[in-house]
């Protein structure tokens, strides 16, 4: 329990207000690290420092929300990783009767490698081989990827080996 005028407390009100002039995000990689600490203080017995929590807290949320539907990040992989995905690339373009660089080609091995936890494993490339010989023996499949009809992530996950 801390005191009205105790060290402790004005160190854990300042420390919040920092925080929230700073827009921190409270060095923690996971979003609800900071949302799960910072809503306990929300219950302190100081009103202060619960009145600033509760700000800190809704800033927080709203943030997270706003943010939430950003598309991630590519990061490049390593040159044997790059080289594995580049391949699946250019069957896929062969499969599709598309060049390789065509936005649809880049989709559907994305939606694949990140339907594979971001590894070029066992998985990866059966679902890439399965999603090939799909599109070249299945015309109909094949034309209802190119029109759209048939979403890019739906067509991974139905092949997904």
């Amino acid at each position: 329990v801390l005191e009205s005028n105790s060290p402790q407390k004005k160190d854990t009100g300042e420390k919040i207000y920092k925080r929230r002039q700073n827009n921190d995000s409270f060095g923690f990689s996971s979003p609800s690290v900071p949302g799960h600490t910072v809503n306990k203080m929300r219950k302190h017995s100081d009103a202060e420092v619960a009145c600033l929590a509760r700000e800190v807290y809704t800033e927080w949320k709203t943030f997270i929300e706003k943010h939430l539907d950003r598309p991630s990040i590519e990061v490049q992989s390593d040159p044997k990783t790059e080289s594995f995905r580049k391949n699946a690339q250019k069957l896929l373009s062969e499969a599709l009767e598309l060049e390789m660089d065509h936005l649809l080609v880049e989709n559907i091995e994305r939606e694949t490698f990140h339907l594979c936890s971001r590894l070029i494993n066992g998985p990866y490339r059966r679902t890439v081989r399965a999603l090939v010989f799909t599109l070249k023996h299945r015309a109909e499949i094949r034309a209802q990827v190119k029109n759209g009809s048939l979403p890019v992530g739906t067509f991974v996950q139905t092949y997904k080996k």
